[in-house]
């Protein structure tokens, strides 16, 4: 369908015959599938807006949009002859969690090798020549889940190849589509939540399209030259990686649409919540076609994610890899009270003693990111390393993109070790052999939490975090009524032994004579 901005629609709607929407529904309710398991909750609900809301629609364009395909997959024959107890045993190796919806079929078998995954020849190609060799254990399950035409909720921690298990089905159901014509929307959209992150996504779907002829991809971000997108966009594309401001933007000047999308990645997801996406994320999954495949990432699942899935997931199949919502193993955390005139002295000396080792050992500085607040804080603390001598870079929202672009790749490739950064790297960098990582400042009522999880880690005990705006906001509440009954406690009287009584008074009479320092000077 066309979109239209919500400022928008009543007008347009009002001026829109019910001849519209009736050819616009017989249209839609045509496509032709072969998979069953195609978002039959969004067909229902799209029947109900598009007899209201949607009377916008132009007939003429909906009538063209070619229908979407969704091909029946197949696995190798080896990975259909498993038994349920194999397929367990894989998952438990796997360290993969599957959960299916009541009523539901059983989700496809994790599969532990690309080649019985029946994958085009061209990615197939690209996968050897990048030299992917086994699938880890995101990939092994969610890429079956999508290929298989379901949709998916996926939680892994970041780093864990969750990149390649949407990218490479992606890729694959574009192929099957019929041709991008000049003026169409993309076949596939993927938001995630910064730029850094969607250049790294769009990186991954090149490397894995790269053997096939007229495959473009876009990257439609802030920070770039909007004119240079909407160029490409009207061009048509098979598949938008964007943030979602940046691409309702575009949706609003229509330099694109969303009438052939047929498949949808929300990476990061709750990270996109976090940061206020909400609103466009759900503008966007409103005014999709009914029949499409969705696909939500998320590092954590706090009830906002559980609603968003519940809402525009059709009974999805749930990977869980590793734990959710807990401190990484293979991450030792250590946890100091300093006050907060002595953090960045603390930090300084830190570095400059682990520079000293390494300078003493032959070896190259430890990669380091230390995570501030601000972006004022992000630049004072960079100077104050590379004042120190050490290779450090500043990286936050209020750097050009270019410069952006180029701390990371100095950080990646040398000869910067050092990156400090606000949350815009906070989340789905791929970044290879981090060894430290600093949180510079450390929200308040998040210490507690923090202090127990390590010593329940340590222990060997079980730790969830709950985490999302909701629980964040509950976490401030009980800080602020904690804060405000102690207000309200009589002051506490202090017994002075006679002998100490003398010390008392007079310096109460200096403090009313002189300077509290002037006193205590003498």
């Amino acid at each position: 369908m066309s979109y239209v901005p919500p400022h928008l629609r009543k007008s347009v709607a009002a001026t829109t015959t019910t001849t519209t929407v009736t050819a616009t529904i017989l249209n839609t309710t045509t496509t032709t599938t072969a998979n069953h398991n195609l978002n039959s909750k969004s067909v229902h609900n799209a029947a109900t807006r598009r007899s209201s809301s949607n009377n916008h629609i132009q007939p003429s364009r909906a009538l063209a949009v070619p229908n979407a395909v969704f091909p029946r997959w197949k696995p190798s024959e080896r990975v259909l002859r498993l038994k349920p107890e194999q397929i367990e045993e894989v998952r438990l190796r796997l360290n993969v969690d599957v959960t299916v919806t009541p009523d539901s079929p059983p989700a496809p078998a994790p599969i532990e090798s690309f080649t019985d995954m029946c994958l085009d020849s061209s990615i197939m190609k690209d996968i050897a020549i990048h030299e992917y060799t086994t699938p880890t254990s995101i990939q092994a399950q969610a890429m079956p889940v999508a290929l298989s035409g379901r949709d998916l909720l996926g939680c892994a921690e970041t780093g864990s190849g969750k990149t390649a298990a949407f990218t490479i089905p992606m890729i694959q159901h574009c192929i099957a589509q019929p041709s991008v014509r000049r003026g169409d929307g993309p076949l596939a959209l993927v938001l995630a939540p910064t730029r850094e992150l969607a250049q790294q996504i769009e990186k991954e779907v090149k490397a894995f399209s790269q053997s096939l002829e007229s495959f473009r991809t876009a990257i439609v971000v802030g920070g770039t030259n909007i004119a240079d997108q909407r160029s490409e966009l009207r061009t048509g594309v098979e598949i938008v990686v964007a943030t979602p401001g940046r691409f309702i933007d575009h949706l609003q000047q229509g330099n694109t649409s969303l009438t052939r999308i047929s498949y949808v990645v929300l990476d990061e997801a709750d990270r996109m919540l976090d940061m206020g996406f909400e609103p466009q994320i759900r503008e966007v999954m409103h005014n999709l076609p009914e029949k499409h495949q969705t696909l939500l990432f998320s590092a954590t699942m706090p009830v906002e994610i559980e609603a968003l899935a519940q809402e525009y997931l059709t009974n999805p199949v749930q990977v869980k890899v590793g734990k959710v919502s807990s401190p990484t193993e293979n991450v030792s955390q250590n946890l100091e009270k300093i006050t907060e005139n002595e953090k960045i002295d603390q930090l300084l000396s830190l570095l400059v003693e682990e520079a000293v080792l390494a300078e003493k050992l032959g070896h190259q500085f430890p990669l380091t990111i230390v995570f501030v607040e601000r972006k004022t804080r992000c630049d004072e603390v960079a100077e104050a390393l590379v004042a120190q001598g050490l290779n450090a870079v500043a990286l936050h929202g209020g750097r050009t993109q270019n410069e952006r672009e180029g701390a990371l790749r100095d950080f990646r490739h040398g000869p910067t070790n050092i990156l400090v950064a606000t949350d815009v790297a906070s989340r789905g960098l791929d970044v290879t052999g981090v060894a430290h990582v600093v949180n510079l400042d450390l929200p308040k009522f998040l210490v507690s939490q923090i202090r127990k999880a390590i010593a329940d880690v340590q222990s060997g005990n079980t730790v969830a975090f709950a985490t999302g705006k909701v629980a964040r906001r509950k976490e401030r509440e009980a800080a602020a009524a904690h804060k405000e009954a102690q207000s309200k406690l009589p002051p506490t009287s202090i017994n002075v032994d006679d002998k100490y009584k003398y010390m008392i008074a007079p310096a109460a009479m200096l403090r009313k004579e002189g300077s509290a320092d002037d006193a205590w000077d003498d």
